[in-house]
């Protein structure tokens, strides 16, 4: 089903094009400079109209940018994450190739490190300042493989290459003792084990031969049987591989449900395309777009090509419903706190232009309802880089097309098919990600 919603609209105080770094020292506000109880924060890279790129400091609360503070984090800060304390959020500035790390508690950059290459996948697994990124071009000298995940050890200014051949992505356990690593093009997938890693280049994956035992030495584990993995979804010492099968080369998406201590497959559910996940209790929502099974079923649209989500009850292994969204390469999923389902990719079909919207206006933005089975497709374009709900408020923040949107999300869209106008924030710059830092 696909009715007409707006991006909700708010008038907000401009962003000025010049900003200065927020300090260490700053005293007498309970979260650093800002004084803010609820914060967000959004990457911001540099235009024409805007002579720095960095990290918009945004009221959560009230959807402004209060003070015009932004911090210094490279002119093309983009992709972000968090530590699970949210005490560090780090970004990617794809200008250097840099990776900064931010002191939330402080509002202030507590370090950068230049990786060998671009990355779209980083992980911080703990509050200690010790990170892992992806990079696929990474490169070793005296070695024709092009790939690697570098550990990120700010405290000790200490970048060490973990050679993985096209590691593309990187998924952390809880404590950060076991990382599982995800190449292109690839039917295996890597266990590291980063307590054993040797500085400042280590190439013990280079020699590892699949499915050999683990001992208390093991760097790098090699595991087979995989449909072209590509992600995954940790829950204690269970994660739920996804293997994304004919949309990247491969024969058959499913998800595998693998046993963390033992490497092994445990059981396989089929699915219909698998690129992404959200876990919520003992449901798996699983999207991705299906090379052959992608018709825009019950959908009005002059798009051809249609994603699909696949709802999963893992205690039954089983996939119990389903529901067309749009196409592309699915990669960003977020529940908001009444229970919507914000789903986002990039190189998706877009329909129309959403400043002259005459006609249907569609981008790669899905909003699933659970309680209905159904799905709303706002009428906005481009890729969806971030998505951030709050738990003080029904409020969704959306990075799409390079603009942060905020979504109301308290209206029964079902019922009168629209969102209330509520707010676009103004950012200069493109906004490549959006992360709350305190509650969310």
């Amino acid at each position: 089903m696909n009715r007409s919603v707006r991006p909700i609209l708010v008038p907000v105080l401009g962003l000025a094009a010049s900003l200065s770094l927020l300090s260490c020292g700053a005293t007498g506000s309970k979260n650093g400079g800002s004084g803010l109880p609820d914060r967000v924060l959004a990457s911001q890279g540099v235009t024409a109209a805007n002579d720095a790129g960095g990290l918009v400091i945004i009221d959560g609360y009230n959807d402004v940018i209060p003070r015009l503070q932004r911090l210094s984090t490279g002119n093309s800060p983009g992709l972000m994450t968090t530590s699970p304390s949210l005490d560090i959020v780090a970004t990617f500035d794809s200008s250097s190739n840099a990776v900064y790390i931010v002191n939330t508690p402080t509002e202030s950059v507590a370090g950068n490190v230049r990786l060998p290459g671009p990355t779209s996948s980083m992980v911080f697994p703990t509050s200690n300042q010790i990170g892992y990124a992806a990079v696929p071009s990474a490169s070793v000298t005296g070695y024709s493989f092009v790939g690697g995940v570098e550990s990120m050890n700010f405290p000790a200014s200490q970048l060490i290459t973990i050679a993985v051949t096209n590691a593309q992505t990187v998924v952390s356990n809880s404590g950060g003792s076991e990382l599982l690593v995800f190449s292109n093009d690839s039917d295996s997938m890597t266990v590291l084990f980063p307590a054993n890693i040797v500085p400042p280049v280590d190439t013990s994956c280079l020699n590892a031969l699949p499915n050999q035992p683990v001992t208390a030495t093991t760097v790098c584990a090699v595991v087979t049987g995989f449909d072209r993995p590509v992600y995954a979804i940790v829950n204690g010492n269970t994660a739920y591989i996804l293997n994304c099968g004919p949309q990247c080369g491969g024969v058959m998406a499913s998800v595998m449900v693998f046993d963390l201590p033992s490497l092994t497959v445990t059981s396989t559910i089929p699915v219909d395309a698998a690129t992404w996940a959200l876990l919520n209790g003992s449901t798996l929502y699983v999207v991705g777009t299906s090379p052959t099974n992608n018709a825009c079923t019950g959908e009005t649209t002059s798009a051809t090509t249609c994603g699909r989500l696949d709802i999963v009850d893992l205690s039954a292994g089983t996939v119990t419903s389903t529901a067309v969204i749009t196409d592309g390469y699915h990669d960003r999923m977020d529940f908001n706190v009444i229970g919507q389902l914000f789903i986002g990719s990039h190189d998706c079909t877009n329909v129309g232009n959403v400043n002259f919207p005459n006609g249907e206006v569609r981008g790669c933005l899905s909003i699933y309802y659970p309680a209905s089975n159904s799905v709303f497709i706002p009428p906005d374009n481009g890729d969806v880089n971030g998505l951030q709900g709050m738990s003080i408020r029904p409020i969704e923040y959306v990075a799409q097309g390079g603009y942060l949107r905020v979504y109301d999300v308290t209206q029964d869209i079902l019922l009168i098919n629209d969102f209330i106008p509520q707010g676009t924030i103004p950012i200069v710059g493109y906004v490549g990600d959006v992360k709350s830092i305190d509650i969310f």
